[in-house]
C-alpha cells in the first residue's frame, strides 16, 4: 500500500468544502466558547454624546484662566441635565454623565478646590480633558466583531452593550467516540484474563474533544467484530458530524473498521500516511459528516487526533486553529528515525520570550507511551525531508496545551 506525504494529508483537510453549516441561536451568555455566525454591526454610536470620563466639574475651557468659577449645577450619571453651561461658571459632574451643553472639558475634583459655591482652579487641563467623544467606543453601522470570531468575555461584553439578547453561533460539532478491540475493559470493568488491558483512548479522545470545542459523545468499547463495528459506525454515523474509533485500520485479520467505512459508502480522502506515529491514519467524508479512522496506540491516537480530528472540529464551525506552530531552540540533540514526518513528544519552556526543548524524562520506544504527554508537553515536527537536529538548532514545534 502507498502511503501519502503528510504534507498532502493535511492540504486534503485544509481543502474540504462545508455545504451545510449548522447553526444556532443562543442565549447570550451561553455563546461563551462558540464561534460567531453573523457579523455584529453597531446600531448607535458609543457614546452617542459627549460623555464624562471622570468626576470632576465641566467647563468651558477658556474659563480655566479666570482662576475661580462659581458651580450653577450638579449633573449625576443618568440624568437627563437641560441646563446649558454659561461662561464663568461650572457644573459638577459625575463619572458616565451627559456632558452638559456648552461645556468643552472636566477639570478633575483632584484639580481644584471648593470654597463655598465656587471652585479655585489649582492646576490647569488641557482643552477636551476627559471628555469622550462621540463614537469614542465605537460608531454605528461599524462591524465590531466579525464572523468567524471566538466568543470571549469581550465579545460578550460588547455584545450586551448591543442590546444582542441572542447570538448565532456555529453548532459545536458533535463527535460520536469508539474504541475497537476485544482486550478493551471499560473503566471500572474486572479484568479475567492477562490478556485484557484497560481503555483509555476513548476517555482521551472526549477529553480532546471537549477542549477543543466540540461536544462529545462517548460510545465506549466495541469487539474485534466486523458486525458490530459496522452497526456501532452506522449508528454513530447518524448521531453525529464526525466518528472518531480507534484500533481496526492496519492490516490484521480483525482489522475490520477500514472496510466497514466502505461499506457503509463513505468517500475516503486519504488511507495510510508517511507520519511518526500513526501512519495508518484513515479519513473519509459522507455529505457533511466525517469519519476518523485512528491507530490503536494510545500516543499515537493521540496525536493523530490532534493533527486530523482538531482540525476537522474547527472547519465544522469556521474556528481558527487552535494549535500553535512556534519555533523553538533544541537543548539536547535530536535523532531523526524515519523518513517521515514525525511528532516526538519533548519538554518545552518559554524563557525572556523564547522557547526552549530538551527529551528529559521522555522515554524511546513503541507508540503506546502516552505518559510521555505528561507535564509540559510539546510536539517536535520534523519532515521526511528533515536530517537529525544539533544542540542550538531551530526546530518547530506545536503547542497543544
Amino acid at each position: 500500500m502507498a502511503f501519502m506525504h503528510f504534507d498532502e494529508s493535511i492540504e486534503i483537510i485544509k481543502n474540504i468544502k462545508i455545504d451545510n453549516y449548522k447553526k444556532e441561536k443562543k442565549y447570550l451568555t451561553d455563546t461563551l466558547g462558540y464561534v460567531l455566525a453573523e457579523d455584529i454591526i453597531a446600531d448607535h454610536n458609543s457614546p452617542e454624546f459627549p460623555t464624562s470620563a471622570m468626576d470632576g466639574y465641566a467647563v468651558k475651557h477658556e474659563d480655566l484662566a479666570l482662576g475661580r468659577l462659581k458651580i450653577s449645577s450638579i449633573n449625576p450619571a443618568g440624568s437627563d441635565l437641560g441646563e446649558e453651561l454659561i461662561g464663568g461658571c461650572c457644573i459638577k459632574t459625575f463619572t458616565g454623565s451627559l456632558m452638559p451643553i456648552g461645556a468643552d472639558t472636566l477639570i478633575p475634583i483632584e484639580n481644584v478646590s471648593v470654597e463655598d459655591d465656587e471652585i479655585v482652579i489649582n492646576e490647569e487641563v488641557a482643552f477636551g480633558f476627559s471628555v469622550r467623544a462621540i463614537g469614542e467606543n465605537y460608531e454605528k453601522n461599524q462591524n465590531l466583531i466579525p464572523e468567524g470570531t471566538k466568543i470571549n468575555f469581550a465579545e460578550i461584553g460588547v455584545m450586551a452593550s448591543l442590546n444582542v439578547v441572542s447570538a448565532l453561533v456555529y453548532e459545536k460539532p458533535r463527535v460520536a467516540i469508539l474504541s475497537t478491540g476485544s482486550e478493551l475493559l471499560e473503566l471500572g470493568e474486572a479484568q479475567t484474563s492477562d490478556a485484557q488491558i484497560r481503555s483509555s483512548n476513548n476517555y482521551i479522545l472526549e477529553a480532546l474533544v471537549k477542549k477543543y470545542d466540540g461536544e462529545a459523545l462517548q460510545l465506549g468499547c466495541i469487539l474485534d467484530d466486523k458486525e458490530s463495528i459496522l452497526n456501532a459506525v452506522k449508528s454513530a454515523l447518524a448521531q453525529s458530524d464526525i466518528v472518531v474509533t480507534t484500533g481496526g485500520v492496519s492490516v490484521g485479520d480483525f482489522d475490520f473498521v477500514k472496510d466497514v467505512i466502505v461499506e457503509l459508502g463513505c468517500e475516503v480522502l486519504f488511507k495510510g500516511v508517511r507520519v511518526k506515529p500513526g501512519q495508518h491514519i484513515m479519513v473519509a467524508k459522507k455529505d457533511d459528516k466525517f469519519i476518523v479512522a485512528l491507530p490503536g496506540f494510545a500516543y499515537s491516537s493521540t496525536v493523530t487526533a490532534l493533527l486530523y480530528m482538531v482540525p476537522l472540529i474547527e472547519k465544522l464551525q469556521k474556528s481558527k486553529s487552535s494549535l500553535a506552530l512556534v519555533e523553538a531552540t533544541l537543548r539536547k540533540k535530536f535523532n531523526k528515525r524515519q523518513k517521515k514526518a514525525e511528532f516526538t513528544a519533548c519538554n518545552y519552556a518559554l524563557e525572556y520570550g523564547k522557547y526552549f526543548v530538551d527529551f528529559k524524562g521522555k522515554k524511546a520506544g513503541s507508540s503506546a507511551i502516552l505518559t510521555n504527554m505528561l507535564g509540559s508537553t510539546a510536539l517536535l515536527v520534523t519532515s521526511e525531508e528533515d536530517e537529525s537536529k544539533e544542540v542550538g538548532d531551530m526546530v518547530q514545534i506545536l503547542l497543544i496545551d
